[in-house]
């Protein structure tokens, strides 16, 4: 059938089948379907969808675009963990380590942050030396012996969904529930894991707006995965403030270490035990989710987890003097306090804002080639549902930039709505699925 006939099948609101999807992103990957007709096709299924069979052939064929990362050579379960990203989100920093603590190979493919969400790629810059260029025998040797690895994303992994996403990105289709979750599991399909954690975010600082959205969103992913075949779970966590309380590369990587060592925040600490159990669980690391939340929670406080992290980043090129004195790592010429002048309950902050000033400090990337300054940022000293006097640090400011960090100080104060009255706030771990 011709491209032209799919087109026309898609608007009249019926399913393609295998053959149709697998011919079409091959030829449109190799070029002889020009971006044309693909946006034809990408705003037909915007507004007629696809079944599950349809995005489960989608996300398939977009995996098989490419590379699928040959795993074998790694013993035991191979289990990822995907995020849909947020403000402050430096989850897999502790996670991964945490998790290989108990033996589970997580062996992990990451990207760069782009906007106002951060990359774990770029927060692991922040070590000195540090590679995410890895040759497949690196990546499969670390992970035997550390049971960890994190690489970043080569240009052959599901080179469909990067050609997709860039014409979506242009042409008004990048917000549909299944081409969302058909790149996002093309990625994690193609990236070889055997079992599959989710972390779906919602809230202002996400990409879900709305509980429902993240639901429908997460609930499509589970299924697409365990019909191609990979055990999965799905976490949909809170973003509607910061997590923890380091919005920077660097200030994040400090807080990751904290936690790594039993002294992080209680969000990001409820997060990463609640995906790290089900982790050890599919891992069969553990008999329970609550036999695997007891012996991580131990690891976090007897130096386990932190002596993992210690190993990945030396075994990656990173200088592990500045995880032993984190002092070490890069930091802001210019830190200034953000005082509030009237007290009160703090009822919202505009997570998204605060991202999007982080950017405007430097601290992240308009566009995939633009430089970032990993030592600026943003540490939140009060958080949703906590008092603040008059005169009290709201947060602290660090820049590089005296222009840019008076325009930091002024937005931040203005992205807090502070209250009479305390309002509730909403658990970290909104709801699992599986």
């Amino acid at each position: 059938m011709s491209m032209y006939d799919l087109i026309m099948k898609k608007k009249h609101g019926l399913a393609l089948n295998q053959a149709e999807i697998e011919e079409m992103i091959q030829d449109y990957t190799a070029g002889t379907i020009p971006d044309y007709q693909m946006s034809a096709m990408m705003m037909a299924i915007c507004f007629q969808g696809m079944t599950k069979e349809e995005t489960k052939d989608l996300t398939l064929a977009m995996a098989h675009s490419g590379e699928i990362l040959d795993l074998s050579g790694i013993s035991g379960i191979k289990v990822d963990k995907h995020s849909t990203g947020g403000v402050g989100d430096k989850t897999s920093l502790v996670l991964g380590p945490m998790a290989a603590s108990l033996g589970v190979s997580v062996a992990k493919m990451s990207g760069r942050g782009l906007g106002h969400t951060g990359g774990t790629i770029d927060k692991l810059e922040s070590f000195d030396g540090f590679t995410t260029s890895l040759t497949t025998r690196q990546f499969i040797d670390n992970v035997n012996r550390i049971h960890i690895a994190i690489a970043g994303q080569t240009s052959d992994l599901a080179p469909a969904d990067k050609k997709l996403y860039a014409l979506r990105d242009v042409t008004g289709t990048v917000d549909q529930m299944s081409l969302i979750a058909s790149s996002i599991m093309s990625k994690k399909i193609a990236s070889g894991a055997d079992a599959i954690v989710l972390d779906v975010k919602t809230g202002d600082g996400a990409f879900m707006k709305t509980f429902e959205d993240s639901r429908s969103l997460a609930s499509e992913m589970v299924s697409i995965g365990k019909l191609a075949g990979k055990d999965m779970t799905a976490v949909i966590s809170d973003m509607d403030q910061p997590l923890g309380y380091a919005i920077g590369n660097a200030l994040e990587v400090k807080e990751a270490i904290r936690t790594l060592q039993g002294e992080g925040p209680a969000d990001l600490t409820e997060l990463v035990l609640t995906l790290g159990s089900y982790m050890a669980v599919k891992a069969k690391k553990a008999e329970s989710l609550t036999d695997a939340r007891s012996r991580l929670s131990d690891n976090l406080h007897n130096g386990r987890a932190f002596e993992v992290f210690r190993q990945f980043i030396t075994a990656q090129g990173g200088d592990v003097r500045q995880a032993d004195h984190p002092e070490l790592l890069p930091s802001a010429s210019l830190t200034e306090d953000v005082v509030v002048s009237e007290g009160g309950y703090v009822q919202k902050i505009l997570t998204e804002e605060v991202g999007r000033i982080s950017l405007l400090l430097g601290g992240g990337r308009i566009t995939k080639d633009s430089p970032v300054d990993l030592s600026v940022g943003i540490v939140l000293h009060k958080k949703k549902g906590d008092f603040i006097k008059p005169g009290e640090v709201l947060a602290t400011i660090h820049a590089n930039d005296s222009g840019k960090l008076a325009l930091a100080k002024e937005k931040l104060l203005q992205a807090y709505r502070i209250v009479p009255e305390p309002t509730a706030t909403e658990p970290i771990i909104r709801e699992n699925l599986e």
